[in-house]
């Protein structure tokens, strides 16, 4: 009998190395722990996970061997040790990182697969001949063979995609539902006290735990955001509103990337509220595309192009992450409370990430590589295969356009239509340059200016520069300026 090693995000009792199996092992990994900003939550949840499922394996009669060791490896060579080198089976990991580990660990076996729902060898398949590897594309072709949302061969309502009726802005006093939270217990009191003990240099602010760690808390979840959330999630999907956090989204991509909550259980329970008349098609169509369509396609582009991810920069960015990132005072109402929203939960839904975080490090010309290190320790769902593809190939730019047609750069005008942050705010965002300006769109214009060569051969930017050209000199030569003291201002 082998023993079955389980990765922190593998903890699903469908991991196939559980079968046969005579012992499972779960390395602690203080390594892991100390990874310089990692939030403290995140550090959190990934150890009451492993722990609670410790806890369940026990209760099913498994012998498990949960220990702490200074590294992934050190703890799988103590337990082949300890247990007469006996092989140790683990599913393959889904970072390049952690698979290089596996594989060159003595007395491992990577056992091949997955427990997303689309293999390797189905992704390459698809890919295999498009000049352009279009997620729509895709997702239509993920609706057919997973049979979601489909009445026959054709699309429930003869319709793919509902985007025109969603992504509207938010009304003055919209107020989004109270959200499910979890009940503490004591394996979470212990984790707290052994993260206390540690003295980590951790970002962000401690519990109350926020986020499924069990099977049971994830259906909970689930059931909670189908019921109060899930009929208006498309609409406002893309709206954000001063101090809410979950607004209308699910918040359940770390329970699924730690192996928790089964993607196609989502699906299933979203197309039934569909389907019983409990959320109309646009928001049930915009969540399953999140799923089997965005989620199965940004990792099958990271596995896919997994020998190019490192140092990527199409765009020769190199300047510092900002300060403000990791908490530092600023006055762009936006910035300041995503951020210290994602302080206080390790969490910021997708437009925060890609139209906030990501637009702002674009148009300030931040190292990709630093970025991209920031979005993975700082976010409960940030792993490798997450964050490469939505960083670099997609609010970065950093891959050149290989993964999308264009970057997504915006100025305050984008954010003052899709939130209340503007009316608060000292600075205005239809102003390019002056005190009142908006540091956005200071930037974004120049951005532009900055790299008209490259941007104006873009089918989907030409617009965009052809207005900067309508600009004359001295409006340009006074956003270089003003952008050039906003760069000063958040490099101090």
């Amino acid at each position: 009998m082998h023993t079955a090693w389980l990765l922190a995000e593998h903890l699903s009792h469908a991991n196939p190395v559980l079968e046969g199996a005579g012992r499972v092992l779960l390395v602690e990994s203080d390594a892991a722990l100390a990874q310089p900003g990692a939030h403290r939550q995140k550090l959190h949840m990934m150890l009451s996970a492993m722990r609670h499922f410790a806890r369940e394996l026990r209760e099913r009669g498994v012998e498990v061997d949960l220990r702490q060791a200074a590294t992934l490896a050190a703890g799988v060579r103590a337990h082949r040790a300890a247990h007469g080198a006996l092989e140790v089976r683990v599913l393959e990991p889904t970072g390049s990182r952690a698979r290089r580990l596996a594989h060159g660990l003595p007395g491992v076996v990577v056992v091949p697969g997955s427990l997303f729902l689309t293999t390797e060898v189905q992704f390459s398949a698809w890919a295999r001949g498009r000049k352009r590897l279009i997620m729509e594309s895709f997702y239509r072709d993920q609706r057919r063979r997973l049979g979601a949302l489909m009445d026959g061969d054709e699309p429930v309502e003869g319709q793919w995609n509902f985007d025109r009726d969603n992504r509207k802005k938010p009304p003055k006093g919209l107020i989004p539902p109270t959200v499910w939270m979890p009940v503490e217990d004591g394996i979470d009191a212990e984790v707290r006290r052994d993260l206390d003990a540690a003295a980590l240099a951790a970002f962000g602010h401690d519990g109350p735990r926020r986020w499924p760690v069990t099977a049971t808390e994830a259906e909970a979840a689930l059931a909670d955001f189908i019921a109060n959330r899930l009929p208006a999630f498309g609409p406002w999907q893309d709206a954000m509103l001063g101090g809410q956090r979950l607004l209308w989204h699910a918040g359940l991509a770390a329970a699924m990337n730690i192996g928790i909550l089964d993607p196609m259980t989502m699906v299933r329970a979203a197309e039934a509220a569909y389907r019983d008349g409990r959320a109309p098609i646009g928001s049930v169509e915009g969540f399953v595309r999140q799923i089997i369509g965005w989620r199965e396609y940004v990792h099958g582009i990271y596995r896919l192009r997994e020998g190019d991810w490192d140092g990527m920069n199409a765009l020769d960015a190199d300047r510092a992450l900002p300060a403000l990132f990791w908490g530092a005072p600023t006055e762009m109402a936006c910035m300041s409370d995503a951020i210290s929203g994602l302080e206080a939960t390790g969490y910021a839904h997708h437009i925060e990430r890609l139209m906030l975080f990501g637009n702002l490090q674009l148009l300030l010309g931040v190292d990709p590589a630093e970025a991209l290190d920031w979005f993975r320790v700082t976010h409960v769902d940030g792993h490798d295969w997450v964050m490469a593809p939505n960083v670099l190939g997609m609010a970065l730019f950093a891959d050149g356009g290989r993964m999308m047609t264009k970057p997504y750069a915006a100025s305050g005008a984008y954010i003052n239509r899709m939130s209340d942050h503007c009316k608060g705010c000292r600075y205005t965002p239809t102003v390019r340059h002056g005190v009142d300006a908006c540091p956005f769109t200071t930037l974004y214009w120049d951005f532009l200016d900055r790299n008209r060569g490259s941007l104006g051969t873009n089918p989907r930017m030409a617009l965009a520069v052809k207005n900067l050209d309508r600009l004359d000199s001295d409006e340009i030569a006074a956003i270089r300026d003003q952008a050039a003291q906003v760069k000063d201002a958040f490099s101090a």
